[in-house]
């Protein structure tokens, strides 16, 4: 457009220098600015782009208008205080963790992937059953779910009481402990 000008500033924010024309037609400048083409990044590909000088960027971008075509509610909605509030991110997610890949669904044998949120989602789990810490410790001491019923608590104890017992190790009283906090477990189940 203007012919005259004086040589413009290589620090501009945006500006690719290089000998491509503008592709505003008539047009003698250097595009130096890129805007979008006739079809947009997608699935597709990046999409295409057009060159542009200052002169005309500038226009382009004073003609664009991201209500156009929004009924009054939409804009209304994009102008509330909480847009982008309504989905839950890292920081108030309900387990206060990342959340697990959503590739988490092959099998992990050595659960190398999903141990990172083991503790994360047991803690979530916990809250909404209104389970304790003590609760699921004593359950995974018996080597249960939280939620197991009576019947297989019983039959959990008395299969590890039979297992660390001295008189079934031939008097070895190294499980002792193991043997104590079965049955510590059991006690507190059997309270609850």
């Amino acid at each position: 457009m203007t012919t005259g000008r004086a040589k413009p500033s290589p620090r501009f924010h945006g500006r690719h220098p290089g000998r491509r024309p503008c592709s505003a037609g008539g047009c003698t400048e250097r595009g130096e600015f890129r805007v979008p083409g006739t079809y947009r990044p997608g699935f597709d590909g990046p999409g295409d782009y057009r060159w542009m000088c200052l002169d005309h960027v500038r226009e382009y971008n004073a003609a664009y208008d991201y209500f156009s075509g929004m009924s009054a509610d939409d804009v209304a909605a994009a102008h509330d205080h909480y847009g982008g509030w309504a989905t839950e991110n890292r920081a108030f997610s309900a387990t206060g963790a990342d959340a697990p890949p959503k590739w988490s669904d092959f099998r992990d044998p050595m659960d190398a992937l999903g141990a990172r949120f083991k503790h994360a989602r047991e803690r979530a789990e916990d809250r909404a059953a209104g389970v304790s810490s003590e609760i699921r410790a004593a359950y995974r001491t018996l080597g249960l779910s939280p939620g197991a019923d009576r019947r297989a608590i019983r039959a959990a104890y008395s299969a590890l009481v039979r297992k660390y017992h001295p008189d079934r190790n031939g008097g070895d009283r190294s499980f002792e402990k193991k043997l104590q906090s079965v049955v510590e477990a059991y006690k507190h189940l059997r309270a609850k």
